[in-house]
C-alpha cells in the first residue's frame, strides 16, 4: 500500500525525534500520530481519533490548538514526555508553486524538554529552570549547569559523590550524561530527569572549541582555568541546547566557576528535612523560603531562591550583604521608594533568552524598556546615597533607552502580527501605510475634493468597483470638461456616466490594497531592528537586572528584618554559636496567622576546639524538634546575608549543615523507615567536620529499645570525639544523659513541662537539665485514643517503671504478671429504648399525610421532644 507524500513527510520527521512526542503542525492544530497520539491522548485527557490506513492499519491521530499549545506542552513536560515540534517552514501558496499536490516544508524547531523551557507559560517566574551535564575524567568530576531562561550559566568540580547534593541543591530539572552512564539511584529522590547524549559530546578538546565559538574568543582564559571534566561537562551541555534548540542558541552568560568551599554543603535529606525551598507537600506551602520571600521582582525571588538553597561561608561576602540590609533598615522610607520602583520593574532576563530564541514579541522588547528605566530612576534617587552596593551597572543605556521610548507604544500588543507596535511618528512611511489602511476612505474623500475643486464639477465623485478598482465619475455632461484636462485617463462609458482614472488615483489604489501588509512588514523590520540593538547590548542589560535582583534581595530582607523584629547577627570565622531568644521563622508565622505567640528559646553552643552538643530531652509535642529546626535555619539565614529571628546571635561560619529528622521510608528502593534513618545518619558520621552543625532527632527509634539505644549512644560518642562539631542531639533515650558526665563537649538541654490534675502543660521553653521520663501516654490522650487504652497504657507503664524499680526485672515477665483482664473495659452500652417520638413516628405513613396533617403532626412531635 502506498503512503501519501504527507504521511512519508511525517514518518520522515519523526524519525529525527524518535524519543519525542512530535507535534506536526498543520494549519491551526499540532496534530499527533500512532503511538504518539495514543499516548498523548490519554496524558492530555483529548479525544483520539482515527484519520486514514497506513500499512493496512488505522492511523490513531490526536491534535491540539497552536493557540493553546503551551498549556498542553506543560502538562506533558510535567509528566516526563519530550516533545518535538515540527513547523511549517513555507506558505500553502509556495508549496502550489511546485505543484497543487506538493506537500507545505516542514521541519522540527524544537526539542522541548524540562531543562530547556523559555516560555513565561511553562516556567515559573520565581525559580529558576536549570538544565545541567556531568562529566567524569580520569576520577576527577565536574558539573556544569545552565538556566537558558535567564542565560545564567555555571561550572563546578564536582566528585560524583557531590553529584547528588549538588543536584538537590540547585534543583536541576534534566541531567546530561555520557550514553550508558546510569544516573537513577543518583536522581531517584530529586524528581530530575535523564537525558543521554553521545560520549563524543562529553570531549574536552571539542568542548574547548565549541565553548569558544559561542563566546566568540579566541582563548577561554578571561573566564577562568577550567579542568579537562569541566570542560567536557560545558562542552556537553551547550550541545545539547544547539541539539533541542536546532541550532538557535540562545544568550548565554560566560561561564562562571564555582568553588566548593564557597557554599555550605548541604544534602538532599537535609534540604527536605529543613524544608528550605520546598515544604513537605513538595510546593512552597510551608518552607523557609515562602516565609521569607517579600521581593517585588522575579529576579529578586529567583536570586533569594540562590541564596536560600546555597548560603555563603564567605565572611567578607556575607558581611556585605548584612552591610546592604543594615543600610535598608535604617532607611526606612527610601526603603520603601526602591521597593516601590521594583514593583515596576519587568523581567529583563527572561526577556533577552526569548529575544535571543527569535521567540520574543514586542512585550520583551517593552520588558527590556521598562527594566532599563527602572534602573535609570533608581540609579538617580540612590547615587548621592552612602547605599554600600554598587549600582554603576543601571546606566550607561541612554541610547538604547532612547530609542526604545521612541519606537514602542506605551503598551505594545501581545503578538507581533497584531501590529500597532511602533509608535506613531517613528517613520513617516509607516504613518502613510496605516493611515492608508485604517483611513483608506477618508484619504479617496480628500482626494475627491481636490478633483472637484480642480474641475469645478460639484457631482463629480470618486467610486470603486471590482472590475476597475477605483475610478472618477461624472455625468456625461462634463465628459468633453475632463478629458480636456490631461491628468485624467479616459476608462469606461455607460449610458449615463463617464469614468476616468489619474496616475495618482492608481497609484493611491495601489498603496491601500497593499496597506495592510506593506504597514506590517515595516513593523516586522523594525521589530527585528530593535531586536538586534537590545541583543548587542545584552551584556549590560544582563548586569542591569542583576543589580535590580540584588536591590529588590536586600530591600526585602529589610522588610522582613522590620516587620518580623529580626536582629543582624554577628558572623565571623570562629566555633561560636549562640542564639539568644531564637525563633522558628516558619512555625512563628504560622502562629501568628492564629494570633498565637512563640516561646522564644536561646542555643549556646560555642567551642573554642572540640565539640559543643547539646543533648535534650523531654516528651514529644513540647517542641523539641522545632528547636533543633531553628536553630539550623538561623544558620542558614545568617550566611546568606540576612538578619535572624532571635534577639541576638553569633554564628561562627558553618561549612556543612546536616540535619536527620522526622521519620520515611523509601519503598521504591527497598528501604525501610529504620533503614532511611541509618542511611543519613550513616551520611552524616562519614562527612561531618569541626566547622559543621548537625541536628540529630530520635536517632535508633525505629528498632528495638537496646539497639536504639545502643545506636544512639554510639552515634552521640562519635560525633564528640571523631566529628568534634557543633550539634543539637533530641532524644527519648533518658539514660543518654548519663553522657554528659563522660564527654566534656555535651551538656544536658531538656524542654519544660508542667502536669496539673493528671493532664500535661507544655511550657515549650529549653532549659539545662534533663527529663525524667517523655509524657508519652499523656501525649496519646491528647491525640485522642479511646480513654481504655489510654488508661490500659498507664497500667502498663506503671509495672513497667515498678519492674525497673524493684531489681530490673524483664519487661516480658512484668507484663506476664499483668493480669490478662485488668484493662479497663470499654463502658457498656445499654438497650436503646424507643422515645416517645420514635414510637409516635413508628405508625406514620409520610405518603398518606396531607400537608395539614403533616403541619399537625410536627406540632405534636415538637410536645413530645
Amino acid at each position: 500500500m502506498s503512503v501519501t507524500p504527507m504521511m512519508a513527510q511525517y514518518l520522515e520527521i519523526k524519525a529525527e525525534a524518535p524519543d519525542a512526542l512530535l507535534f506536526y503542525r498543520m494549519g491551526d492544530f499540532y496534530e499527533l500520530f500512532f503511538d504518539d497520539a495514543v499516548a498523548a491522548a490519554a496524558a492530555l485527557d483529548i479525544a483520539l481519533t482515527k484519520r486514514g490506513k497506513h500499512l493496512g492499519e488505522d492511523i490513531a491521530m490526536c491534535g491540539v490548538p497552536v493557540h493553546a499549545a503551551e498549556n498542553y506542552l506543560m502538562t506533558l513536560i510535567r509528566k516526563g514526555f519530550r516533545v518535538a515540534v515540527a513547523e511549517q517552514l513555507e506558505a500553502p501558496e509556495e508549496a502550489k508553486k511546485r505543484g497543487s499536490k506538493s506537500v507545505v516544508k516542514r521541519g522540527i524547531v524544537r526539542l522541548v524538554t524540562p531543562g530547556t523551557l523559555t516560555e513565561d507559560t511553562l516556567l515559573d517566574a520565581r525559580a529558576h529552570n536549570y538544565l545541567a551535564a556531568f562529566c567524569e575524567v580520569r576520577g576527577q568530576g565536574a558539573l556544569a549547569w545552565a538556566d537558558i531562561s535567564t542565560g545564567a550559566f555555571h561550572v563546578a568540580a564536582c566528585p560524583r559523590v557531590r553529584l547528588s547534593p549538588d543536584l538537590a541543591r540547585l534543583g536541576v530539572r534534566e541531567l546530561v550524561l555520557a550514553e550508558g552512564e546510569d544516573g537513577t539511584e543518583i536522581t531517584a529522590d530529586l524528581g530530575t530527569s535523564i537525558t543521554p547524549l553521545g560520549r563524543s559530546a562529553f570531549d574536552s578538546n571539542a568542548a574547548e572549541s565549541r565553548l569558544k565559538g559561542l563566546f566568540a574568543v579566541g582563548s577561554l582564559d578571561a573566564f577562568g582555568s577550567f579542568d579537562r571534566a569541566e570542560l567536557g561537562a560545558m562542552g556537553a551541555l551547550v550541545e545539547y541546547v544547539e541539539i533541542t534548540q536546532r541550532g538557535k542558541l540562545p544568550l548565554m552568560r560566560p561561564p562562571r566557576r564555582e568553588a566548593a568551599s564557597d557554599l555550605m554543603a548541604i544534602d538532599a535529606a537535609t534540604r527536605r528535612n529543613l524544608e528550605l525551598t520546598h515544604g513537605a507537600t513538595g510546593g512552597r506551602d510551608g518552607s523557609l523560603l515562602l516565609a521569607i520571600d517579600r521581593t517585588v521582582t522575579a529576579g529578586g525571588g529567583r536570586l533569594l531562591e540562590r541564596r536560600v538553597s546555597a548560603p555563603s561561608t564567605r565572611e567578607g561576602l556575607i558581611r556585605a550583604r548584612l552591610d546592604g540590609v543594615s543600610w535598608a533598615v535604617e532607611n526606612d522610607a527610601l526603603t520603601a521608594e526602591i521597593r516601590e520602583a521594583l514593583r515596576r520593574a519587568p523581567d529583563m532576563d527572561r526577556a533577552l533568552s526569548r529575544l535571543s530564541l527569535e521567540r520574543g514579541g514586542p512585550r520583551d522588547l517593552a520588558a527590556v524598556r521598562g527594566g532599563l528605566r527602572t534602573g535609570e530612576t533608581l540609579f538617580s534617587r540612590l547615587s548621592e546615597t552612602d547605599l554600600p552596593l554598587d549600582i554603576t551597572d543601571l546606566i550607561g543605556q541612554e541610547a538604547l533607552l532612547d530609542l526604545l521610548d521612541r519606537a514602542l507604544v506605551p503598551e505594545p500588543p501581545l503578538m507581533l502580527r497584531d501590529g500597532g507596535v511602533i509608535a506613531p511618528g517613528f517613520d513617516a512611511d509607516l504613518d502613510e501605510a496605516r493611515k492608508l489602511r485604517d483611513e483608506g476612505r477618508g484619504v479617496i474623500a480628500g482626494l475627491q475634493k481636490d478633483y472637484v475643486e480642480a474641475t469645478g464639477i460639484g457631482s463629480l465623485k470618486v467610486k470603486h468597483n471590482n472590475v476597475l478598482g477605483y475610478f472618477v465619475e461624472t455625468t456625461a455632461t462634463h465628459a468633453e470638461k475632463m478629458r480636456a484636462d490631461d491628468r485624467f485617463i479616459h476608462r469606461q462609458t455607460t449610458a449615463n456616466q463617464v469614468r476616468f482614472t489619474t496616475v495618482e488615483l492608481s497609484e493611491l489604489e495601489t498603496k491601500i490594497l497593499n496597506a495592510g501588509g506593506r504597514a506590517q512588514a515595516i513593523e516586522d523590520r523594525f521589530f527585528g531592528d530593535l531586536r538586534q540593538a537590545i541583543l548587542t547590548q545584552s551584556d549590560a542589560i544582563f548586569s542591569a537586572a542583576r543589580t535590580l535582583a540584588e536591590l529588590d534581595v536586600t530591600t526585602a530582607l529589610a522588610d522582613l528584618a522590620r516587620g518580623e523584629g529580626w536582629v543582624r547577627p554577628r558572623v565571623d570565622g570562629s566555633r561560636a554559636f549562640e542564639v539568644s531568644a531564637g525563633r522558628h521563622p516558619v512555625v512563628e508565622r504560622a502562629l501568628k496567622r492564629d494570633g498565637a505567640p512563640f516561646v522564644a528559646n536561646d542555643a549556646m553552643l560555642s567551642a573554642d576546639d572540640g565539640a559543643a552538643i547539646r543533648l535534650l530531652t523531654g516528651p514529644n509535642m513540647a517542641g523539641k524538634s522545632t528547636w533543633l529546626r531553628q536553630n539550623a535555619l538561623i544558620a542558614v539565614l545568617a550566611q546568606m546575608g540576612s538578619f535572624v529571628p532571635a534577639d541576638a546571635a553569633h554564628i561562627g561560619i558553618v561549612s556543612q549543615l546536616f540535619s536527620r529528622v522526622g521519620a520515611s521510608d523509601d519503598l521504591a528502593r527497598g528501604r525501610s523507615t529504620f533503614m532511611v534513618e541509618m542511611v543519613e545518619t550513616a551520611a552524616i558520621l562519614n562527612q561531618a567536620d569541626d566547622r559543621s552543625f548537625v541536628i540529630l532527632d530520635e536517632i535508633g527509634r525505629g528498632t528495638a529499645t537496646y539497639d536504639g539505644l545502643s545506636i544512639a549512644w554510639a552515634t552521640l560518642e562519635h560525633l564528640h570525639d571523631v566529628n568534634r562539631c557543633r550539634a543539637l542531639f533530641a532524644t527519648h533515650y533518658h539514660e543518654m544523659t548519663a553522657l554528659s558526665a563522660k564527654l566534656s563537649g555535651v551538656e544536658n538541654a531538656t524542654v519544660a513541662v508542667r502536669e496539673w490534675e493528671g493532664e500535661v502543660i507544655f511550657l515549650h521553653e529549653v532549659r539545662e537539665g534533663a527529663a525524667d521520663r517523655s509524657y508519652g501516654v499523656q501525649v496519646a490522650k491528647l491525640a485522642g485514643l479511646p480513654e481504655a487504652v489510654v488508661a490500659r497504657a498507664r497500667d502498663v507503664l506503671d509495672a513497667l517503671e515498678a519492674g525497673e524499680r524493684e531489681g530490673g526485672a524483664k519487661p516480658k515477665a512484668i507484663i506476664d504478671d499483668l493480669p490478662l483482664f485488668a484493662a479497663t473495659p470499654p463502658p457498656a452500652t445499654a438497650p436503646h429504648k424507643p422515645s416517645a417520638a420514635e414510637e409516635k413516628l413508628r405508625d406514620v405513613l409520610p405518603d398518606e399525610l396531607t400537608p395539614k396533617a403533616a403541619l399537625e403532626l410536627v406540632y405534636e412531635l415538637k410536645g413530645l421532644v
